[in-house]
């Protein structure tokens, strides 16, 4: 029932729009790929998006059945992460706490009660990041620079009328920088509890376009696959709108075959965490590689499948091996 909400709350002006140029750049009927849109969601549970991001309108029904629809994603949320234990993973200040031992950063939550302990913050930090407790696809995170805030106690109250917490900024490492020095780029590492077992089910990385800062596929950033026996990058990157790069743009380093630093240690590390919680089985790891080495940004216990399956191809294969598993 939720995901039918979810499919009439949707952006249907624009969903066809982007329909309307598909139609002309594959040289199809429009009205043929509405009417097949419309055949997707309620033969197999696709969304809007999912038509276009897995280019639906060009593969057959045996090549549709080995994509993850939203309503088979949905369902198995609800086995593998189910919602009455998410608020760990949820609630950012609440993670960062609890898995203090992976992120290895400062942060401060503003409350009432707090006021000189924020500004210790500000006096040890000049420069930090702003998010809020729960935001989702880095919407309002923010980098912020100490001396830039003119009025404290302003600042205070804004943060708790508004819920956003202050955390210490990830110094990126060299070598990932030479990719993009605006961003920090993190890898999504898909690990799997499998009875106390820690497997990893997926890997790529997230790297910034060189304007924002931050590096979120859904904020202009791109993705690229991860081999992940040795932590070089495969192939050309992707953004959201599904232009391909072979190099990144700002930086010009070339995306195949570079070499993600600390590789090693930063499996060991989502390997290590994955077993931190025998209720949430599947979790996706943001993981930075920091100055020091690397650091986990946040845990996602609903981790996504758009990255991945506009990366790999249909990838209905990885909730059929851990639903199998499970039983």
């Amino acid at each position: 029932m939720a995901f039918y909400s979810y499919i009439f709350s949707a952006n249907y002006s624009r969903f066809f729009d982007n329909l309307k140029k598909v139609a002309k750049k594959e040289n199809k009927n429009f009205i043929r790929l509405v009417f097949d849109t419309g055949y997707c969601v309620f033969r197999y549970g696709f969304g809007l998006t999912d038509y276009l991001n897995y280019k639906l309108y060009n593969k057959n029904g045996k090549e549709r059945k080995k994509y993850l629809s939203t309503k088979i994603e949905n369902k198995f949320y609800e086995t593998v992460s189910p919602s009455a234990y998410k608020k760990r993973y949820t609630v950012k200040p609440d993670f960062l706490a609890d898995f203090k031992k992976y992120t290895k950063r400062d942060f401060i939550v503003p409350k009432e009660d707090n006021y000189q302990d924020f500004e210790k913050f500000l006096d040890s930090h000049e420069v930090f990041m702003s998010k809020p407790y729960d935001g989702l696809g880095g919407a309002d995170v923010k980098k912020e620079y100490t001396k830039n805030i003119t009025n404290r106690k302003e600042y205070f109250e804004n943060c708790i009328k508004n819920r956003i917490f202050l955390e210490e900024l990830v110094i990126q490492h060299p070598e990932m920088n030479k990719l993009c020095d605006k961003s920090v780029n993190t890898m999504r590492i898909m690990t799997f509890n499998n009875h106390g077992k820690p497997e990893i089910l997926w890997m790529g990385l997230r790297v910034g376009n060189g304007v924002n800062a931050i590096d979120n596929f859904h904020a202009k950033g791109m993705a690229i696959n991860i081999d992940m026996e040795t932590g070089k990058l495969i192939g050309k990157a992707i953004d959201k709108d599904l232009n391909e790069y072979e190099e990144h743009p700002v930086s010009h380093i070339k995306f195949d075959g570079f070499q993600i630093p600390c590789f090693e240690e930063a499996k060991k590390m989502v390997l290590e965490a994955c077993l931190e919680s025998d209720k949430i089985l599947v979790v996706g790891w943001d993981v930075a590689i920091s100055d020091k080495g690397p650091v986990i940004i946040e845990g996602n216990r609903r981790p996504g499948f758009d990255i991945v399956q506009v990366l790999s191809g249909g990838r209905k294969d990885i909730v059929d091996y851990v639903l199998n598993c499970i039983k």
